[in-house]
């Protein structure tokens, strides 16, 4: 008999309750909702899920939607989760406790708790941070086994990358940004010749201090007798969503740099740049090769690493480092190609592998690196200065689409698989 089959089963009698030295009693403790494939979902599945819906939604004081409707859309979602649930332990999709540890310690950190006090809250609330866990686990599961089939069924073409550039929102998006500081000392713009230039002087003095390295917030909550600066932080902003006195100025400023004194009827401004992003990218770039040897059952962490050892004493000696990348590297994408990884961005690699690289000069072998993925030796072969800007920008634009995309395709897909699969609702 199958699984399904054994489900059904089951399901027909409920669950039995056997004692010993006593006759067999069967007990109905749970009733079978629905059956999804070689899953089920049990009533008490579904009540925890609707009261904790009914709880969230009157937290935020949204109005219940009628009780048939909340119990057959909670339903469609647990089938749909039970689904992928399945989908991914089919292919393999674990999360592991360092995994689950790290999504749980960002979950603390965006309800600004450290992760013992997240804990103590949950508990103080009722809820088991145990089923919590598992909640997060099956969520992250999901989550990969969407994507995973998701992002296979989206396409960007380099047409359509152009054709979106070329619009009003394409342009928008793709626009630099400004993190602005701001200061203001009022002076009414009926202020005679001398509070003017007063005024003037005292602005150009907290300028040299701000520009001497004194931090531009710490000099503008200062104030010295009548004169104080008002302003603050105006966050990110695009060029035409900066103020119209400013949108000029700020395009030209460097990182850490301060405007000259701005007057407007209001006073005088400074204008502090405290980061800015988009523009022009100059990315350093490293080309390099590499030898990696994996620990396996026939070769141990310590012997691995003497091999790669013994491989860049012959690499010192004269052999050719492509050759031995060849014979020895266990890296089946770079081997081949006398162990060529290209030319590497910062991040690109993992971070001991960039450490490493950094700083190893331009003709030089580096010592052994252990990584995740065995131990490896590097060989720079060069360093340039590339302009990025044109593939940072088709990039920004290219990832803006595919999101766009994403939920589209992820509805038609969700749709797809629960039209394949086995449901049978009780």
């Amino acid at each position: 008999m199958n699984i399904r089959a054994l489900l059904v089963a089951a399901t027909m009698t409920g669950l039995l309750v056997i004692a010993p030295g006593l006759r067999a009693a069967t007990e109905l403790v749970d009733q079978v909702v629905a059956i999804v494939d070689d899953d089920i979902i049990m009533a008490s599945e579904l009540r925890e899920r609707i009261e904790a819906l009914k709880e969230n939604l009157n937290s935020r004081g949204i109005e219940l939607p009628p009780e048939d409707t909340l119990i057959r859309e909670t339903l469609d979602r647990l089938i749909l989760e039970s689904i992928q649930l399945q989908k991914g332990l089919r292919v393999g999709v674990r999360i592991s406790d360092a995994q689950l540890n790290s999504a749980i310690a960002n979950i603390a950190a965006q309800n600004r708790m450290t992760q013992e006090e997240f804990i103590a809250a949950l508990e103080q609330a009722g809820q088991s941070y145990p089923q919590m866990r598992e909640q997060v686990r099956r969520e992250m599961i999901i989550q990969r086994v969407q994507g995973g089939n998701v992002n296979q069924r989206i396409q960007i073409t380099p047409k359509e990358v152009d054709n979106f550039l070329a619009t009003k929102d394409g342009k928008k998006l793709t626009q630099s940004e400004y993190h602005l500081l701001h200061g203001l000392l009022p002076v009414s713009p009926d202020a005679s010749t001398q509070e003017e230039a007063d005024a003037r002087a005292y602005v150009e003095q907290v300028l040299k201090k701000v520009r001497a390295g004194q931090p531009f917030q710490e000099v503008m909550s200062s104030k010295t007798g009548k004169y104080r600066f008002t302003g603050g932080d105006l966050g990110w902003r695009k060029a035409e969503d900066l103020p119209s006195l400013f949108s000029d100025i700020a395009p030209t400023l460097p990182k850490g740099a301060t405007s000259d004194p701005i007057r407007s009827p209001s006073g005088f401004h400074l204008i502090y740049m405290e980061d800015l992003r988009g523009g022009e990218q100059i990315v350093a770039q490293t080309e390099v090769r590499h030898i990696l040897v994996k620990p396996s059952e026939i070769l141990t962490d310590d012997q691995a690493r003497e091999l790669v050892e013994s491989l860049r004493t012959r690499a010192l000696d004269g052999e050719d480092f492509g050759d031995l990348a060849r014979e020895y590297s266990e890296d089946i994408g770079s081997a081949q190609e006398g162990g060529e990884l290209g030319w590497t961005i910062p991040g690109q690699m993992v971070p001991e592998f960039q450490a490493a690289m950094d700083v190893t000069a331009v003709g030089e072998i580096s010592e052994p690196i252990r990584t995740q993925f065995g131990w490896h030796i590097l060989m720079v072969d060069g360093r340039r200065e590339q302009d990025m800007t044109s593939d940072a920008i088709r990039k920004k634009a290219a990832d803006y689409l595919h999101n766009r995309k994403y939920q589209e395709e992820l509805d038609a897909w969700l749709q797809q698989i629960r039209d394949e699969a086995f449901v049978d609702i009780k």
